[in-house]
């Protein structure tokens, strides 16, 4: 125990308070003897990280409780890695850091729960850099990473009817095709459709706003 906290730049005494509060797992026994390892180092390093930036040992307690709890990242890619995403591995800390005080444990919760995440060891992985890198572009706009997993979780629901209306539609004419060199032609077909409902959006905001200002100043007058 002693070599451990020297080694994590803590006191024996709170690593033995970590240990009560169960924010580190319990140590392999063999006898009386109790061994630490790498993890153990790797929870404590990242314990210190957390509470620099920040958090509140309530916080981290709960944060902690979500990683041991969550999906195995073995469980996540079970039916094989993606074929176009870039998994991306974080370590806890790293993860808080990208996304700037959002990491709570309810919204880890989601995510875990979603599958956006899942847990590596100690490290965090993230299934897609492109829907990191948007999620983050999103905070930084201000919107709450709460709305962006809410807005993801409908979009999945919508991506998949989409995905099966496609295989259905391709499938019904011509069984022996090959899905995987058509899958350019479905991401283009969403593509498109999500533009052109984009323009038709902003061309009605624009109307609104346009109209709304000229009743302003015709009342103005």
């Amino acid at each position: 125990m002693t070599e451990l906290a020297e080694k994590a730049g803590i006191t024996v005494r709170t690593l033995r308070f970590y240990r009560e509060r169960k924010l580190i797992p319990p140590p392999r026994r063999e006898g009386r003897i109790a061994w630490y390892d790498e993890h153990h180092l790797a929870r404590l390093r990242t314990i210190t990280a957390l509470l620099e930036r920040g958090h509140t040992l309530n916080a981290i307690a709960d944060l902690t409780d979500a990683f041991d709890n969550g999906r195995e990242i073995g469980e996540l890619l079970g039916l094989g890695e993606p074929t176009e995403e870039t998994p991306v591995r974080l370590t806890p800390q790293e993860l808080a850091d990208r996304f700037e005080g959002e990491v709570t444990p309810e919204n880890l919760a989601t995510a875990l729960e979603l599958g956006y995440v899942a847990t590596d060891g100690d490290e965090i992985v993230h299934i897609s850099r492109r829907l990191m890198d948007v999620s983050v572009a999103l905070i930084q706009e201000g919107v709450p990473l709460a709305a962006i997993l809410e807005a993801g979780r409908r979009v999945r629901v919508h991506a998949e009817e989409l995905s099966d209306l496609f295989i259905t539609t391709v499938h019904s004419h011509t069984p022996d095709v090959d899905l995987e060199r058509l899958r350019p032609l479905a991401k283009a077909v969403v593509e498109a459709e999500l533009s052109m409902a984009m323009d038709r959006r902003l061309h009605e905001s624009r109307a609104k706003s346009a109209s709304a200002d000229a009743t302003s100043s015709a009342s103005d007058s």
